[in-house]
């Protein structure tokens, strides 16, 4: 078992209270605190309390700290990563690439010579990127593509006469047709669309009339901080979740997605490759956008836990990571799983028993287990617990 130190991300959009209070630092803090990372991602990885990044420890012992069955699947790296992420404004629209497309995308870039820190570049690694995220407060969220007919409505609503090529596109041809043709708009038509919808938006919100308050209220703030941003609009046709302490959501390759606000617990696979598709002032690139998204409509499932080994677990359908809230009392009970693990605390004081020791994991503190490592651990506490799912 190590305890390890891990990498704050300072994004303009993060919270200046929600990671730093979990940290024990002074709130508010000086910057927005985004993301906190735990795990072996190279562009930040976790140390071990000898000293070593996760990552490098795990290239020279693979096979004793992630186990032959995750290296024989995975290769000789830990194939999750675990966040904590605080919004305090929204991310940009995204999705994220199948195995498959991140490899031929990665290897054609590889090719072309681009440099991974060059802002053009789209694939940075040969990994898809499935995410989970399990929310800590109120967490809103756009998800996934609604119901074209609900899209249908929610666009003709507003009357406005800009939206015609839009609305003709979308009954026509569905998302496939719509979307792309809202971002290769020029810039002028661009923002005219754009700041005629949000206007007309925020007129049904002032009347509080209910029927899409949400959907309106959001593209009103969003064109506020994006404007002429198609995103905007493209947000009218997704679906606006809002998750409930404990509720989760599965975004799977493909799927349309942006945080909006509020914080949460996410599990990924570990990749960096995100395709931005608007609310952003980064590089989109359009091509490789629509080639990854999955245009299929309908609603997003919310995840809600089920009892298992060790916790409240949130099952999702690919073999990288697994996810569990542990609930600890003072009993001492077995943490024990086939892979590696990482352990953070949010909710008090977890001491975790090996034939190594002991080790404490105070709130905002993260522990590293090797896989198959008998482990028992005692609070009263809350950990979450990220793994592999390989059955």
């Amino acid at each position: 078992m190590w305890q390890l130190s891990n990498g704050v991300r300072y994004y303009p959009w993060g919270s200046r209270t929600v990671i730093p209070d979990l940290l024990g630092e002074p709130v508010p803090a000086d910057r927005p605190h985004a993301e906190l990372w735990v795990g072996a991602h190279p562009d930040e990885p976790s140390t071990l309390s000898d000293g070593r990044p996760l990552d490098k420890a795990i290239a020279e012992e693979p096979d004793r700290l992630l186990g032959p069955a995750v290296v024989e699947r995975f290769g000789a790296r830990l194939p999750f990563l675990l966040k904590v992420l605080a919004a305090e404004t929204p991310l940009s629209l995204q999705a994220h690439p199948t195995t498959a497309q991140a490899e031929v995308g990665y290897a054609a870039e590889e090719a072309a010579g681009i440099p991974h820190d060059d802002p053009t570049r789209t694939f940075k690694d040969p990994f898809h990127k499935p995410e989970l995220l399990l929310a800590l407060t109120t967490f809103e969220a756009l998800c996934g593509f609604r119901p074209v007919e609900e899209s249908l409505h929610c666009l003709a609503k507003l009357q406005v006469p800009e939206l015609k090529p839009t609305i003709a596109a979308l009954a026509r041809g569905g998302l496939r047709a719509a979307v792309p043709q809202l971002l290769a708009l020029s810039g002028r038509r661009r923002t005219q669309l754009v700041e005629a919808v949000a206007a007309k938006a925020a007129t049904f919100v002032a009347a509080h009339d209910p029927e899409f308050i949400n959907t309106y209220r959001w593209a009103a703030t969003l064109a506020e901080s994006y404007p002429g941003d198609p995103g905007v609009v493209i947000s009218l046709m997704c679906n606006h979740l809002k998750l409930a302490p404990g509720e989760a959501v599965f975004m799977p390759a493909g799927n349309l997605h942006a945080y909006l606000s509020g914080a949460g617990v996410e599990v990924m696979a570990s990749s960096d490759n995100v395709l931005r598709g608007g609310l952003t002032a980064k590089h989109v690139d359009l091509a490789a956008l629509i080639e990854v998204l999955d245009f299929t409509d309908g609603k997003v499932p919310v995840i809600h836990p089920v009892l298992g080994p060790g916790g409240l677990r949130y099952p999702v359908p690919v073999q990288d990571f697994d996810l569990t809230r542990v609930h600890l009392d003072e009993q001492s009970g077995a943490l024990t799983t086939r892979g590696p693990q990482l352990l953070l605390c949010t909710e008090g004081t977890a001491v975790l028993a090996s034939v190594d020791g002991e080790l404490t994991l105070e709130k905002g503190r993260a522990a590293f287990l090797p896989a198959g490592e008998p482990v028992t651990a005692r609070g009263p506490a809350v950990l979450y617990r990220a793994t592999t799912n390989l059955g």
